[in-house]
């Protein structure tokens, strides 16, 4: 059963991570009829509602490690599944890059010195914003992040309804966050293309762990706090045969 979760997460991030990175390499700035920074931050959203139908009662749906630290810190997920799914996570998100790359490197002209929807700060910043800024933001994101999952997947919240909570959520964060730093809010979607891109993406890949990380435990802390009464783990409840 606990391979069975891994490999949830595994297919999952690799989900978000090529669907959602994928909008911004080769769908965004499409000549005349690209879908921008809105169609970007619903593909992030879409990614995430999808995949939450599909293996939320699998695994319960993280697709990121600062998710599972976040619910870990929560009290709704084991510790000792914080690693295994983490790096199921992590592998997930790198082949999906890999694939991503092979996909948009055969169109002319492509370039990996457009970014590949790495994030970064300053210079490689969409906005030029700097790392006290990026870490700001990364950190706010993820917090309410991690607070709006803790609450959408609470026993007492409408039945059904949280992928659309969690979804939605992530589509506003991008909304408001990738002018700053072309939005994390998740060290495994941003390990990937960091691998693909290497040099400054790589440099720059510690603020997107750490601020993010921080955040997600922030978020579980704080809705710990405030919602005290026993709550379930997100931690999928049925096989997946």
């Amino acid at each position: 059963m606990s391979t069975k979760k891994y490999v949830a997460e595994a297919l999952g991030t690799f989900w978000l991570t090529f669907a959602g990175c994928g909008s911004a390499v080769i769908a965004a700035g499409f000549p005349n009829v690209g879908i921008g920074l809105l169609g970007v931050s619903l593909a992030f959203g879409l990614s995430v509602v999808t995949m939450a139908y599909a293996i939320g009662h699998i695994s319960g749906c993280h697709l990121n490690p600062a998710v599972t630290v976040g619910l870990a810190v929560g009290g709704r997920f084991p510790g000792a599944q914080v690693v295994p799914y983490v790096v199921a996570q992590v592998v997930g998100a790198i082949v999906a890059a890999g694939l991503l790359y092979a996909i948009a490197r055969g169109a002319p002209g492509f370039d990996l010195a457009g970014g590949f929807a790495a994030n970064g700060y300053g210079a490689h910043s969409p906005g030029k914003y700097d790392l006290v800024s990026a870490f700001l933001i990364e950190v706010v994101m993820t917090m309410m992040f991690l607070f709006i999952i803790m609450g959408a997947t609470h026993g007492k919240a409408p039945v059904g309804f949280a992928p659309l909570a969690i979804g939605l959520a992530l589509c506003l964060i991008h909304l408001v966050s990738i002018p700053v730093t072309n939005t994390s809010v998740n060290p495994a979607r941003s390990t990937g293309p960091a691998l693909i891109v290497g040099g400054w993406a790589l440099g720059q890949l510690w603020l997107f762990w750490v601020a993010p990380l921080i955040g997600g435990a922030l978020g579980g802390v704080i809705y710990r706090w405030l919602s005290e009464e026993a709550r379930p783990a997100v931690t999928g409840t049925a096989p997946a045969a």
